[in-house]
């Protein structure tokens, strides 16, 4: 059969599509990698990180040369010019000059998008900044570089554009997911079912054990499934080099931000999610803790400030640590604010940590100015709304003249959860297993028809909510109640319930339009038996207990009876 002229030319062009994807995914690459050299030769020049650099442009200049690209070329030649020139010592590598170079770094990735765009052309600007640089070699001095070509806080755009390629394989993803949750309820169902035929006298041996090599099957599966969506953290850490880099300078400060646990890995979706709430705390700490130069000295520090961000894996989670060796919170700054904004009758009968929390509160801020990061009250309460709805928490610890760390602890997987099954009536409501601390009987007379109360945890008040009067289910309280203790950052709450079911794994399916916004409710799940079980909004929960304590005169609290395993059902 004769080929076609059109089909030659439809080949070609899908050939040349792929070729151009190779290109965008290695420009990137160079370009950030030269990004990351030239802020690292900034804090401590070094001849090695030179060669590094002239390298990474002299690769992309090849790249773009061979496929066409001039003005990649053209410009590319330029920035090579003024890195020769500085590894020959003409010049020496200050501050100025690794400006000079982050600004030509902005125009490459803009010349390598516009160019796959089809536009071959230096614009204005990019020749106004390629004079700089060459006049900066004839003339041995390199001027101030002119403004970013994005705005603070910049974040590179490649990132979109990775994951627009990306979308459809994590559509299939997804599309897995599901359906392994559905194996799930079948699996739960078919074990229901055994086990019946198995107490009722049936033989059902062989089924039996067919089941049982189902169940390592499936989780091999499962967590196969979950791996694929699992990603380093490095990628979105390394963004934030340039980012502080940046943002410090809009401040005339000076700050280093150092990476640990690059290899940690978590969902996708987790991943995404935690972009923004990175990004308000980073320039938090730029705005709040980390001090002038001048002030720094003053203290005995180094003038250059020092952030660090390290992930690592904690049963069962990821916790993201940020810490800064700043200014500190200042205790009394921000008891002044809590009295003025009348958040706190008496903020000095606080403990610290509950001090500390009050910073996570809607339009808290001990800045009286506002700046181009912070100072108008919204960014921590946002982190800490955002960072929840992942079904994580964040904490705070601080020492005024040494520092603050904030550390957030996040889901691995947004997919599926360990989770404590609790029964309210005909309901199922549950919560992650990790927050359960211990499961406890209430006293008999304490049992009441009150939405919330005081108990006695071991000498200690714990606030307590009666999910039966939160959710209006209506039925008569049971002669039995248990109460499961969770713990959160926030502090340590109870959960009156009917009856205990244990824990298990659970995958989490979001609520439907209709009802997503239901205070107290965060998702569902589908249970063994087919049901729908509701996943509990746990920091809601928690708020709202300590709410109706403090502002509830409650009788002295009684105490609570010998503690049970939290996975143990309730005694007959």
């Amino acid at each position: 059969m004769t080929t076609g002229p059109g089909d030659i030319s439809s080949d070609t062009a899908a050939e040349w599509q792929k070729v151009l994807a190779v290109f965008a995914d290695e420009a990137e690459g160079l370009v950030a990698s030269m990004e990351e050299n030239l802020i690292a030769l900034e804090v401590s020049p070094a001849d090695g990180l030179l060669q590094d650099i002239l390298r990474g442009a002299h690769t992309l200049k090849g790249a773009a040369a061979s496929l066409g690209f001039q003005a990649v070329t053209d410009y590319t030649h330029g920035v090579e010019d003024l890195l020769q020139a500085l590894i020959d010592g003409r010049l020496a590598p200050d501050e100025t000059r690794v400006s000079l170079l982050l600004g030509a770094v902005d125009h490459l990735r803009d010349l390598s998008r516009a160019s796959l765009a089809g536009v071959d052309s230096l614009g204005v600007v990019h020749q106004a900044h390629l004079v700089r640089l060459r006049e900066g070699i004839v003339a041995g001095v390199a001027t101030e570089a002119p403004p970013l070509l994005t705005g603070l806080p910049r974040m590179p755009e490649s990132r979109s554009t990775a994951r627009s390629r990306a979308r459809m394989d994590l559509e299939r993803l997804d599309r897995i997911v599901t359906l392994t949750a559905e194996l799930s309820v079948a699996r739960g169902r078919m074990a229901q079912f055994l086990s019946r035929a198995e107490e009722s006298g049936a033989r059902w041996e062989d089924a039996l054990t067919q089941q049982r090599e189902m169940d390592p099957l499936f989780e091999a599966l499962q967590e196969e499934v979950m791996k694929v969506r699992m990603v380093p953290v490095g990628p979105l850490f390394r963004q934030h080099l340039r980012t502080v880099r940046d943002l410090a300078r809009s401040q005339q400060k000076l700050a280093q931000l150092e990476l640990e646990g690059e290899d940690a890995t978590l969902d996708t979706a987790v991943l995404d999610a935690l972009r923004d709430p990175l990004l308000h705390l980073l320039r938090n700490a730029l705005d709040h803790g980390i001090e002038t130069p001048d002030e720094r000295r003053a203290a005995g520090k180094d003038p250059r400030g020092r952030l660090r961000l390290k992930a690592y894996h904690d049963a069962g989670s990821v916790v993201v640590e940020l810490s800064d060796d700043g200014r500190g919170i200042q205790r009394e700054r921000v008891r002044e604010c809590a009295r003025s904004k009348g958040l706190v009758a008496a903020p000095e009968r606080l403990r610290d940590d509950e001090l500390l929390r009050l910073i996570f509160e809607p339009g808290f801020s001990t800045t009286t100015e506002v700046t181009e990061l912070s100072g108008r009250g919204v960014g921590m309460d946002v982190v800490r709304r955002d960072i929840e709805a992942l079904r994580g928490s964040v904490s705070i610890q601080s020492q005024e003249g040494q520092g603050t760390t904030l550390t957030l602890r996040l889901p691995l997987t947004l997919a599926v959860i360990q989770g404590f099954a609790m029964g309210v009536g005909d309901q199922v409501y549950v919560v992650p297993i990790e927050s359960v601390q211990e499961c406890m009987e209430v006293p008999a007379g304490e049992r009441t028809s009150e939405e919330s109360g005081v108990l006695s945890l071991r000498g200690q008040p714990l606030p307590y909510l009666r999910l039966r009067q939160v959710f209006s289910l209506g039925s008569a309280t049971p002669a039995r109640e248990n109460v499961v203790v969770l713990r959160h950052p926030d502090g340590v709450i109870g959960l009156a319930v009917d009856e205990l079911q244990g824990d298990g794994q659970r995958v989490i399916r979001p609520l439907g339009r209709l009802f997503q916004g239901i205070p107290g409710i965060s998702g569902s799940t589908i249970l063994g038996d087919g049901r729908v079980g509701l996943l509990l909004d746990t920091p809601a929960l928690v708020r709202r207990a300590i709410l109706h304590a403090s502002d509830s005169a409650v009788s002295p609290p009684a105490s609570l009876e010998t503690p049970s395993p939290a996975n143990a059902p309730p005694a007959p």
